[in-house]
């Protein structure tokens, strides 16, 4: 039996920064969502004070949109995690395309809750997670960006889910700074608070 040749479904553009115009391919692939252009905008003006030399976790690369579209705007490194092999090899083509070197982009092809399992290797101030929907992925790759040190003690999360998820797993000293809510996807930005510690 052959191997299944991937199917495009389309392009999404990056918007601004150094590859303001380039487009990256969408491979027709279960559970692939890329976020939409107009939303990616916005959300991007949320985080543009923060991504001057940032360290970026895209827990649910897909295209690499959003990792992509921060790497072109001024961060200094990206971490895509894909589980599916396809669409790992279309980003690996997408970095040689845009000649990123290894030092700003690196490629994980692994499921996002195990490789949150291990021990951080770095730690991050710019996190998407943007799971399939109904799946309840959330809490436990919550749990495991703090339980393992993911992340800075002032890092930024992105969250993109479900309309009728409801965020009671956030940590209390994760701080809500941007909500936007549409028919059917809620976004939501938060920001890490240094947690006191007490005598």
């Amino acid at each position: 039996m052959k191997n299944r040749t991937p199917q495009q479904l389309g392009q999404v553009r990056l918007i601004a920064g150094r590859w303001r115009g380039k487009k990256l391919t969408v491979l027709a692939e279960p559970g692939l969502r890329p976020t939409s252009d107009r939303w990616r905008e916005t959300l991007f003006n949320w985080l543009a004070p923060q991504l001057p030399d940032a360290q970026v976790l895209d827990c649910f690369a897909g295209s690499g949109a959003l990792g992509l579209e921060a790497l072109s705007r001024g961060a200094n490194h990206i971490c895509l995690l894909e589980h599916n092999p396809n669409v790992v090899q279309q980003l690996q083509q997408t970095l040689q395309q845009l000649a990123v070197s290894s030092q700003q982009a690196i490629i994980y092809c692994v499921d996002a809750q195990q490789y949150l399992a291990q021990t951080a290797e770095r730690r991050f101030t710019l996190v998407f997670l943007d799971p399939p929907f109904h799946q309840a992925m959330l809490p436990s790759l919550i749990t495991l960006l703090e339980q393992h040190h993911w992340l800075t003690e002032e890092a930024w999360i992105y969250l993109e889910t479900e309309i009728d998820w409801q965020p009671t797993t956030i940590p209390t000293h994760w701080q809500l700074h941007r909500e936007k809510l549409s028919n059917q996807v809620a976004y939501r930005l938060y920001q890490r608070m240094p947690q006191l510690e007490y005598a």
